[in-house]
């Protein structure tokens, strides 16, 4: 298994090209963060339908 230290010394723009374990974890994170951001706009999205609802009742 990669260690942290590793991976978080890794850049994208570094010339060697990253192990598959690297790959994996980066994909890994990036998947995470973006789940992350999807339910945090789910939320604010329905948030602002409920506010915009009750301003019309």
């Amino acid at each position: 298994m990669t260690t942290t230290k590793s991976i978080d010394s890794y850049r994208l723009t570094d010339m060697e090209e990253p192990t598959d374990e690297m790959l994996a974890q980066i994909m890994r994170e990036a998947a995470e963060d973006a789940r992350k951001a999807n339910a945090d706009a789910t939320k604010r999205f329905f948030e602002e339908i409920e506010k915009a609802a009750a301003t019309i009742r």
